[in-house]
């Protein structure tokens, strides 16, 4: 995002001049304070009044700190439209100078659902890291939590990498990039070499402690230029101590085939434009049965890494209150649907479906229903004498009536089970399909599922939406924006996040 002060500069004024002279551009005090205040209280109330027509909807939400060390929290809401379309939106990034207790953080939750009339029990879930005061905020606030699937997995591999012949492989490995990124001349003879080669024309990265998949593709690019890294540190004396032994190559290549497949379903589960949740369980199962399996020519490291990363994914993943979501989840997801559920639970989370259909209902009913219409008619009732009238005929059927309407409720409940048996009979969907656009074309068929439907897949799996926003607040309060208010970077992140 362009700084106001743009809008004063000489250049930026010639070149409107010249677009159009009979535009006079307004000043900078004019977007600061009534342009962008207005086009946020704007888009503001429109945010508003869609949320007032969700009947459930999930929350990201996370604390970061700007280059002025101000910390923020920001929340994110997840939901799915009428058509059946997946909606986020970034509701603040609110200035939290308070020590970040679990208290404290718990009642700033509360109050952020409050400026936003937003009601803590159609919350499904808030998907958070697992700090531990973000954790016990939610205890708390006794809100249902989601483990954010990308920390659970860095935390897995940070654990799987803790082998000395890996740290003094991956030291190995840093030293090179560091030869290689602060000298244009070794840069040059690198290019030389991969032609002489044939070998792909990548420039070496470097690595991130707070990012695997970096140090991953860090690995990866060294084994792949292996041959022309150790061509051009040969020919340098003071280099050649760098170049890479084969014990070394023997650690790295495991490494790089153990975590280079993972890499793929971080980037995969933290899209927040389609449908995430259903796919953890599947994913779980996939890494148990394929990809972190052992193999026939798999190295020790390899093990002990496949290992280490799986016992720690199924240990935090196996909490009874997260298993369950997630088996709602791919329950209703028509590509999964009861595949990846235990199945000695299938039952459980089928009567489980069942009972909360027939809560949606109820409370659909009591929304529409109003106590209005009835009061009338008692003032009425009130108003009239009591007459007393000879016994019909048909007073005598008025238990009967009763039992009649009894069993047509008991009938709704086994029109519930029908429909959910059919289902999940259905034919079986691509796994390239959108369940999106497939309730779309379905809910008629299975209205009641359906809802439960739109109120369970709107999870996301990973907290990347929340740091979506801190990327955007880190692009508007740079080194020349240093003294923006927190008010201003909440405006500016919320317009920047939802225009």
């Amino acid at each position: 995002m362009v700084p106001l002060q743009k809008v004063d500069k000489d250049g930026f004024r010639a070149m409107v001049k010249t677009l159009d002279p009979r535009y006079v551009l307004p000043g900078r005090k004019y977007f600061s304070q009534t342009a962008i205040p207005n086009l946020y209280e704007q888009h503001r109330s429109k945010l508003d009044a869609e949320l007032r027509t969700v009947a459930y909807f999930s929350t990201t939400a996370d604390l970061w700190s700007s280059r002025t060390m101000e910390p923020y929290l920001s929340i994110t809401v997840h939901f799915i439209s009428d058509d059946w379309e997946l909606r986020n939106h970034c509701l603040q990034t609110s200035y939290f100078p308070d020590d970040h207790t679990g208290l404290i953080i718990a009642q700033g939750l509360r109050e952020a659902l409050d400026s936003w009339r937003l009601k803590e029990e159609r919350q499904v879930a808030l998907t958070t890291d697992s700090g531990a005061n973000i954790v016990k905020a939610v205890q708390l606030n006794d809100w249902r939590r989601l483990q954010c699937f990308g920390h659970r997995l860095h935390l897995a591999i940070e654990r799987s990498v803790k082998d000395a012949r890996i740290e003094l492989a991956v030291g190995v490995c840093k030293q090179i990039v560091a030869a290689f990124s602060y000298s244009w001349k070794r840069k040059r003879d690198l290019a030389i070499a991969q032609a002489e080669l044939g070998l792909p024309k990548h420039q070496l990265k470097t690595e991130m402690p707070t990012r695997w998949g970096l140090r991953q593709k860090m690995i990866e690019r060294v084994t792949e230029q292996e041959r022309a890294i150790n061509q051009v540190l040969k020919a340098d004396k003071k280099t050649r101590h760098l170049v890479p032994s084969w014990q070394d190559m023997d650690v790295l290549e495991p490494v790089n085939k153990v975590l280079s497949p993972l890499q793929e379903f971080t980037d995969a589960l933290s899209g927040e434009r389609y449908v995430s949740v259903s796919y953890l369980k599947p994913v779980l199962h996939l890494f148990n049965e394929t990809i972190l399996a052992e193999g026939e020519n798999d190295t020790q490291l390899t093990k002990d890494m496949k290992t280490t990363i799986l016992t720690y994914l199924n240990e935090k993943y196996s909490d009874p209150g997260t298993d369950d979501l997630l088996d709602m989840a791919s329950l209703l997801d028509p590509r999964f649907k009861t595949t990846y559920i235990k199945i000695e639970k299938v039952d459980e989370i089928k009567a489980r479906a069942v009972d909360e259909i027939k809560s949606l209902l109820t409370e659909q009913q009591a929304d529409t229903t109003g106590t209005s219409s009835a009061l009338p008619k008692a003032v009425a009732a009130a108003a009239e004498p009591e007459v007393k009238r000879k016994k019909s005929l048909a007073s005598f059927f008025k238990k009967q009536g009763s039992s009649t309407a009894q069993s047509r409720a008991t009938l709704s409940d086994e029109e519930i089970k029908v429909e959910l048996r059919s289902y999940l009979k259905a034919v079986e969907v691509d796994s390239d399909t959108d369940p999106l656009e497939w309730w779309k074309c379905h809910q008629v068929n299975f209205p009641r599922v359906a809802k439960l439907a739109r109120k369970y897949l709107c999870i996301p799996a990973t907290i990347a939406p929340s740091e979506r926003a801190f990327s955007t607040g880190g692009n508007i309060v740079t080194c020349h924006r240093s003294a923006l208010k927190p008010d201003a970077v909440d405006r500016l992140v919320f317009l920047a996040q939802n225009l």
